[in-house]
């Protein structure tokens, strides 16, 4: 458990950020909450509408994925279940209008290197 609680998502953001820092681990975000959006939509509209929680597996199988391989850190879902759900559809959305660098700017700058657009790194 970190050892910081955050008070409020303003305050999560840049952990959140920091925590996915390497751009392998957002795109597997991407493809795994694309996937299981697509999966819930699937199930509601024309499977098993009550299967649709299924769409929880390829989100977060890719998610934890990346964060245990790529990353080689523990998921915030773990401790913040529910600022880590919506980081990750702000994160997503801002790498596909392509403004996820200026979310990584302050890191990089800590770490002496330039940002970048989201998508490459």
């Amino acid at each position: 458990m970190s050892q910081r609680r955050y008070k409020s998502f303003s305050e999560f953001w840049p952990f959140y950020v920091a925590e996915h820092s390497k751009v392998g681990t957002r795109w597997l975000h991407l493809l795994g909450t694309t996937a299981g959006l697509l999966t819930v939509v699937y199930f509601i509209t024309a499977g098993p509408w009550w299967l649709f929680p299924l769409g929880l597996i390829p989100g977060y199988g890719c998610a934890w994925f990346a964060h245990f391989v790529i990353e080689k850190n523990k998921p915030a879902t773990f401790e913040y279940p529910l600022w880590s759900f919506v980081a990750d559809y702000k994160m997503i959305g801002l790498m596909l209008t392509g403004r996820m660098g200026n979310e990584l700017l302050p890191q990089k700058a800590q770490e002496g290197t330039k940002g970048t657009r989201g998508f490459e790194q």
